[in-house]
C-alpha cells in the first residue's frame, strides 16, 4: 500500500487495509499496543455513498476526497490511530468529553465554515487569544486525555488531519487522511 495510489478504482484498496488490520490484530492477540484495547482492530462497514452525500448535504460541505473514498471503500471508522477512528455518523456516549466535540461538529454550517489555521496555533493560553476555533473540522479520533485527531473538510488546508490539544499544545497541522492513516498501518 502506497500512498500514491491513483487508478481508477479510487484511492483505497479496501481489501489490503482490511488485511493490514486483520495482520496487526495477528500480531498483538493481547491488544497491548495503544488504543488496541478500545478498538480491538475492528473495522466497520464501509457506508453507501448514499449515506455521505446525505451527511455532506446536511452539512452543507463535501468531504475531502481522501476520507469520503476511506468511508466508502474501507470502513466507516474502527481500528486506526489513538483509539481508532469514529464513524462518520457514530453516536458517542455522552459521558465522554468527545460527545460535546461530535455534538459541535454537527451544528449548522460549522463543517461548512472554512477551518480559519493555516499554521499551528499555540491554544488559548500560549497565544494571548481566547478564541480557539476548530470550525471547518471534523474531529475523527481520540488521543486520549483530552487530545483527538481533527480532519479539516473546509479551508486552504482541507484534506489534512490537524493534532488538537488544546491544553497544551495546542493545533498542529499533520499530512492528508490517507498519509496520516497509511502511516498508523506502518507503524502500529
Amino acid at each position: 500500500m502506497t500512498s500514491d495510489r491513483t487508478d481508477c478504482r479510487g484511492l483505497w484498496d479496501g481489501a489490503a487495509v482490511r488485511a493490514r488490520v486483520a495482520a496487526l490484530a495477528q500480531e498483538d492477540p493481547e491488544r497491548e499496543r495503544f488504543g488496541s484495547s478500545h478498538h480491538g482492530y475492528l473495522l466497520r462497514p464501509p457506508l453507501a455513498e448514499d449515506t455521505i452525500r446525505l451527511f455532506e448535504q446536511q452539512q452543507g460541505a463535501r468531504l475531502p476526497a481522501s476520507y469520503r473514498d476511506f468511508l466508502k471503500d474501507v470502513a466507516d471508522g474502527g481500528a486506526g490511530p489513538g483509539y481508532g477512528l469514529l464513524g462518520l455518523t457514530e453516536e458517542v456516549d455522552d459521558e465522554w468529553a468527545l460527545h460535546d466535540l461530535r455534538e459541535e461538529g454537527r451544528r449548522a454550517g460549522f463543517l461548512s465554515t472554512p477551518f480559519p489555521h493555516t499554521t499551528a496555533w499555540p491554544g488559548p493560553g500560549k497565544s494571548g487569544d481566547a478564541d480557539y476555533s476548530v470550525r471547518g473540522s471534523l474531529v475523527i479520533a481520540e488521543r486520549g486525555c483530552g487530545m483527538f485527531h481533527r480532519l479539516v473538510v473546509t479551508g486552504r488546508n482541507a484534506g489534512q488531519v490537524w493534532f488538537d490539544d488544546p491544553d497544551w499544545g495546542g493545533l498542529t497541522p499533520g499530512p492528508d487522511f490517507r498519509d496520516w492513516y497509511l502511516a498508523w498501518l506502518a507503524t502500529a
